[in-house]
């Protein structure tokens, strides 16, 4: 049976939310646009953009979608850019015009990028200009009718000139101006088709639409009220965003989510530039930041980083891959606040859980299920588990996608027959509510029959005071069937294979002890900072 979790939630939360009935994503931003209008919204190197100014501009760009693009309620317009000022504005006047919005990893090469223009059927392209020669060389096999360049390293503005050319700068677009006649457009059209890593097979479309991604805002906003009422009077929230907005995480819960509290986004085109992500902490006084497991270490083994003043920091937020023990750890003594780790997914708008924002200390776990959500940890013949067993967990909410863009196929892989859908990432369920992701269903290694998680090997490895990250893989094993292997990223070369096998061994049961250790200079990882560990496989 499905748990309903209200006993084990914050006081501050509601058991349930109310699922909107009306209204769209741009409407909600709109308000916020009008309300905080003199603030600034977002932060790019020197460049500023207002929230007057991005109600302006957006506008601006959702005549020319309609107008002179002859784009029609739901046609598609795929975004390809770094965190820029550019982002923001494209996404709210695509929103604004009635359009899907198609988020796309600006390193993709053409095959990728092909792929996802054909699947999603975009008509419409906004790309930074660095990226244009990998759209070049996929643009012939897609329905894309006009391009629109948007400049990086300078800043983004109304130019004045606008020649009418199927493609032409941004600025160039945001010239035209004229009334907005936008389609109507409710709760249940989509809003984002975001597309999915691939790491299981060709990337798929989840189907968001402007209801799933309202109600989650509302399940979020709801979980960090108290939190965002931490700073004196009317001081404005500062919002660091390092992870790419085109991802759903920073998406919805740095732009859109801290929007509605009248934020100033301080965006991070680059965040694999530790040094310089460390200024950007010291210039600015941060409120909230979102970082995974490697990001958040990444900071703490950078110099300079704990001479930062934490003191308006009132969220560290989780997610993306677990945050491991020894990390939270150690980012709470330098900064003084608990990391606050969550679980979610694209296909989920993205949060199914988040642990209370008061934690005195990081829980270890992914916390408890959100209002109006219901979790159930099923084994591989589809019968729930006993408490404090593993299962795969599944989850029915409001911010549940419809399915995936044109691929009946695999929905009916993915969604139960009760509609639950199937996450493929493997939980357990503590007494008081709370949920464990104990590691993804398909990276689970069997040694002699006997399921090992890479993460719990990974942790233990991240507590070794050589450690600076590592990832754990199945390999093949005449013997055991799988052997575990670890790739280790070290401090020092003092440390050797046989000192961190004898660590393991103290710490974990003899069948879950590496086998092997490779030490490596650096681990692969996506552009959001996730471990690959496919690629290690390999």
């Amino acid at each position: 049976m499905s748990v309903n979790l209200e006993q084990s939630y914050p006081d501050w939360v509601p058991d349930d939310i109310t699922f909107p009935s009306e209204g769209n994503i741009a409407e909600v931003l709109l308000q916020d646009c009008r309300r905080y209008a003199d603030r600034t919204a977002f932060v790019c190197a020197d460049e500023e953009l207002s929230y007057a100014q991005l109600d302006q501009l957006s506008q601006r760009l959702a005549v020319y979608l309609l107008s002179e693009c002859r784009l029609n309620k739901g046609d598609r317009v795929a975004v390809m850019m770094p965190n820029l000022i550019a982002y923001p504005i494209s996404v709210l006047g695509i929103l604004r015009a009635g359009l899907v919005v198609v988020n796309v990893n600006p390193l993709y090469t053409a095959r990728e990028l092909k792929h996802q223009l054909v699947d999603s059927g975009a008509k419409a392209f906004i790309i930074a200009k660095p990226f244009v020669a990998a759209l070049d060389e996929a643009l012939p096999d897609t329905v894309v009718e006009n391009v629109l360049v948007a400049p990086m390293g300078e800043p983004v503005k109304p130019s004045g000139v606008y020649g009418g050319e199927a493609r032409i700068a941004l600025n160039d677009a945001l010239s035209v101006e004229g009334e907005l006649e936008a389609p109507a457009v409710g709760p249940g059209d989509v809003a984002f088709l975001q597309y999915t890593g691939g790491t299981t097979g060709p990337s798929k479309g989840a189907t968001l639409s402007h209801g799933n991604v309202m109600a989650n805002q509302e399940q979020l906003l709801s979980w960090i009220a108290p939190c965002m009422a931490r700073l004196p009077g009317t001081q404005q929230h500062v919002v660091i965003t390092a992870l790419p907005l085109y991802h759903i995480f920073a998406l919805t819960v740095n732009a859109l989510a801290m929007m509605r509290h009248g934020a100033s986004n301080v965006l991070v085109p680059n965040p694999r530039d530790l040094p310089a992500l460390v200024e950007t902490f010291k210039r600015y006084p941060v409120s909230m930041f979102s970082a995974v497991n490697t990001l958040f270490n990444g900071l703490l083994h950078t110099p300079g980083f704990d001479q930062v003043d934490f003191g308006n920091l009132c969220l560290a937020a989780g997610g993306g891959a677990s945050v491991q023990p020894a990390v939270a750890q150690r980012w709470q003594q330098v900064t003084g606040t608990t990391i606050v780790e969550g679980y979610g997914l694209s296909e989920t708008s993205p949060l199914v859980t988040l642990n209370a924002t008061d934690a005195a200390e990081h829980s270890g776990t992914v916390g408890f299920a959100m209002p109006s959500t219901r979790i159930r940890l099923l084994d591989d013949e589809g019968t729930e588990v006993a408490e404090g067993e593993p299962g795969e967990l599944c989850v029915s909410g409001p911010q549940v996608m419809s399915g995936y863009w044109n691929r009946p196929d695999a929905n009916a892989e993915v969604f139960t027959d009760d509609g639950y859908f199937r996450t493929g990432d493997i939980a357990v369920r503590h007494a008081n509510g709370s949920y464990q992701i104990v590691d993804r269903k398909k990276d689970m290694i069997l040694v002699s029959g006997f399921n090992v998680y890479p993460a719990e090997i990974e942790a233990v490895c991240a507590a070794h005071e050589n450690v600076i990250e590592s990832a754990c893989v199945g390999v093949p094993d005449e013997r055991t069937g799988e052997a575990v292997k670890v790739f280790v990223v070290r401090k020092s070369e003092a440390l050797d294979e046989d000192q961190l096998i004898a660590f393991c061994r103290d710490n974990l049961t003899a069948y879950k002890v590496p086998r092997q250790v490779e030490f490596i200079a650096e681990l692969p990882k996506s552009p959001v900072g996730k471990i690959l560990r496919r690629e290690l496989r390999s």
